[in-house]
């Protein structure tokens, strides 16, 4: 019997991936060559091996879901949400404070905005997560960088037609006044919005797969946050289930750490760390095994 195998991708998006020239088309404005917003280091690459894996072992796989993070330019970790004390800008990877809104160091640019900014943020730093971090506007919603990398997005589109099935695509991040790092999660819910509210329809359908595949980007922030919170709500399921792409997974520069800590912290509760290379046998098996090829 054929295998329920389901492969979850987080964010592979341009904005994200440390694209080389020949992955970046001109900008029909400015008729420059477009550029990633927050390319992570060894993404393309990631990618590439992602998509191989797909391509190879595409008859295998029974789901594939993707995760696209979806935002507006104006949002509370972008620079335009934000101004110093002095009226200068914000500067991406700056680091915000409830107390440094209290104490005037930062504010945002509409002032109607402080007590819903400062909610947030008391809220946030209680959850002991996260503190807000400035984010280059990306990922904005409509443009290229929203995109998925071209070639994950060819392999998908094969296993879609081979498979007469549809790829699952989950978009997150579009209320401007919370972040939102996991897939199944914003990281301080919104009561009035249900987007932000935990997808517990999705994590079921994970929880009915024999094995969950997980890549993307980046694995310091939304890898790490999303599988954080489906780990913390898996209903019981054994966490060897989950299996993290470590060679298709890269952090943000700078939280090396973070993302080692995460990967050390989610092998001692189950979850599998296994490479591409490891799991297409696994893909190619369960292709023999639809085809009536293998019994076992």
């Amino acid at each position: 019997m054929k295998r329920n195998l389901h492969l979850l991708v987080i964010d592979p998006q341009n904005d994200f991936c440390d694209l080389p020239a020949s992955h970046l088309p001109l900008d029909p404005a400015t008729r420059a060559p477009r550029a990633p917003a927050l390319p992570v280091p060894g993404a393309h690459q990631d990618m590439l091996r992602l998509a191989g894996l797909i391509n190879r072992g595409r008859a295998g796989l029974t789901a594939i879901s993707i995760t696209l993070d979806s935002h507006h330019r104006f949002d509370i970790a972008h620079p335009t949400f934000w101004i110093a004390r002095d009226g200068a800008p914000v500067a991406p990877f700056t680091e915000i404070s409830a107390a440094d809104v209290r104490a005037e160091t930062y504010l945002p640019r509409h002032p109607a905005a402080l007590p819903l900014a400062l909610n947030y943020l008391d809220k946030l730093e209680a959850a002991g997560r996260y503190r807000l971090m400035v984010w280059p506007v990306h990922c904005e919603i409509g443009t290229w960088g929203n995109n998925v990398h071209d070639d994950v997005r060819a392999a998908y589109g094969a296993w879609e037609e081979a498979a007469l099935g549809i790829v699952a695509k989950l978009a997150k991040g579009s209320n401007p006044w919370t972040e939102h790092y996991s897939a199944v999660m914003a990281e301080v819910p919104d009561a009035d919005d249900p987007d932000t509210q935990l997808n517990t329809k999705f994590i079921a359908s994970l929880a009915e797969a024999d094995q969950v595949y997980i890549a993307g980007e980046a694995g310091s922030h939304c890898v790490k946050a999303t599988v954080e919170h489906i780990v913390d709500h898996f209903g019981g399921q054994p966490l060897s289930k989950l299996v993290l792409l470590t060679d298709c997974i890269s952090p943000v520069a700078g939280f090396e750490p973070q993302y080692q800590a995460f990967l050390q912290a989610m092998q001692a509760r189950g979850v599998q760390l296994r490479q591409a290379a490891d799991v297409l046998p696994e893909l190619l098996a369960n292709a023999g095994r639809a085809l009536g090829m293998d019994d076992a």
